[in-house]
């Protein structure tokens, strides 16, 4: 029985980072649901309110993450709401219509082509948002990525 709670807190990790992906995989719940797999399974003693103050801390991190800094880099060069809608439409879809680069061809073109027909800006700044979109999008995911391990170290850490 060991073993398999071990291997359900695992794949809950693993899908987690699918999240980094997938951005319809909900990555944090999936953290926290390995969290309550190990203290249903074994025991909550380990983990004590400190625990889960900063794994609350690192969740809010989380969701704060990719919000600012998508919509940091989409601002930063002149992009419009309706690009940011576009680039949210194109990070959904994308994974699903072409699996991995999906997630960067999709809102890349979605910015662009949004700038381009909405807002009518040159195809020069419609581009440069569409960069922007990417470019948030790779350090949004690294960044997360980060966040994600250290709460799995702060979890290993308080377990063993």
């Amino acid at each position: 029985m060991t073993t398999l709670l071990w291997i359900l807190i695992a794949l809950c990790f693993l899908a987690a980072f699918a999240g980094l992906v997938y951005p319809v995989i909900p990555s944090a719940p999936l953290l926290i649901v390995g969290f309550l797999i190990y203290g249903f399974g074994f025991s909550f003693t380990e983990l004590t309110v400190s625990f889960w103050i900063i794994q609350t801390v690192f969740i809010i991190l989380l969701f704060t993450l990719d919000y600012l800094v998508s919509s940091y880099t989409v601002d930063r060069r002149g992009g419009s709401q309706a690009a940011k809608i576009a680039t949210t439409v194109g990070l959904i879809t994308g994974p699903f219509i072409i699996p991995g680069i999906g997630l960067l061809i999709f809102p890349f073109v979605f910015a662009i082509l949004t700038e381009k027909i909405i807002s009518k800006k040159t195809w020069k700044d419609s581009v440069s948002i569409g960069i922007g979109t990417v470019l948030g999008i790779l350090s949004s995911a690294l960044l997360k990525g980060i966040a994600m391990l250290l709460m799995i170290v702060v979890f290993i850490m308080y377990v063993v």
